[in-house]
C-alpha cells in the first residue's frame, strides 16, 4: 500500500471511515455461533467493534491495526464494554509484535487493499500465525472489470490454497452495490501441507 493510500486512510478515521458500521457482521456472528471460543486476531481491526464482539463470547482477541488513532478509540470502546483485549499497532505484512498460534484470523475489508508483493508477505504472515485447523474468516470486494481500487482476483485466493482449504464462499455486493465475497478457509492438516510441499 502507498504512502499516499496509508495517510488517506488515517484522515478518514479522524470522521467516520465508511466501513466502519459499529455492528459486527452476520458472517462472524454465524462463525461464532458454530465454534468454541479461543484466540483470535483480527486484521485491520479499525476501532475494535469486531474485537469487543469476539470478547464478549469469550475469544481471548488480539486486534492489529497500522493507525493508532483508530486503536485509541478501540481501547477506550473495549473499556466501557468492559471488555479486556490486545491491541497492537503493527504492519498486517510483517506483524512483527505478534506471536503464537491463533484458532481464528478475521480479516474485513484489509488485505485486498494491498499490493501484490504485500499480499505474498500478508500470507506469510498467516500461516506463521495459524495451527491445522485454524479458520481464516475474510471479507473484500471483489476485483472489478476496469481493475481500478481495492479488490480480490480468483488468483489472490489460489494463493491461500497452498495452506488452506476453502470451506466456503458467498458472493454478494456490498452497501454500495460493488461486488464482494465472503470466503472461509480452514488451515490444512500437517500431513497435507507435507505432501503438496513435495509436489
Amino acid at each position: 500500500m502507498s504512502w499516499l493510500r496509508h495517510f488517506n486512510f488515517k484522515l478518514l478515521y479522524f470522521r467516520k471511515p465508511p466501513w466502519d458500521t459499529q455492528i459486527s457482521p452476520p458472517e462472524l456472528m454465524e462463525f461464532i455461533a458454530q465454534y468454541p471460543p479461543g484466540r483470535a486476531l483480527d486484521l485491520g481491526c479499525g476501532t475494535g467493534t469486531n474485537v469487543i464482539t469476539l470478547a464478549q463470547y469469550g475469544w481471548r482477541v488480539t486486534g492489529v491495526d497500522y493507525v493508532g488513532y483508530a486503536l485509541r478509540q478501540a481501547k477506550k470502546k473495549a473499556q466501557l464494554a468492559g471488555i479486556t483485549a490486545d491491541f497492537q499497532v503493527d504492519d498486517v505484512t510483517k506483524l512483527k509484535n505478534i506471536t503464537g498460534a491463533f484458532d481464528l484470523v478475521l480479516d474485513i475489508g484489509c488485505f485486498h487493499s494491498l499490493d501484490p508483493d504485500e499480499k505474498r508477505a500478508y500470507i506469510h504472515s498467516l500461516e506463521r500465525l495459524t495451527t491445522p485447523g485454524s479458520i481464516y474468516l475474510m471479507y473484500g470486494f471483489s476485483r472489478e472489470a476496469d481493475g481500478k481500487g481495492p479488490g480480490l482476483r480468483d488468483s489472490d485466493l489460489s494463493e491461500f490454497e497452498i495452506s488452506f482449504d476453502q470451506i466456503n464462499r458467498e458472493e454478494g455486493v456490498d452497501r454500495g452495490q460493488r461486488p464482494s465475497v465472503w470466503v472461509t478457509y480452514q488451515r490444512k492438516p500437517t500431513d497435507n501441507l507435507d505432501q503438496g510441499t513435495s509436489k
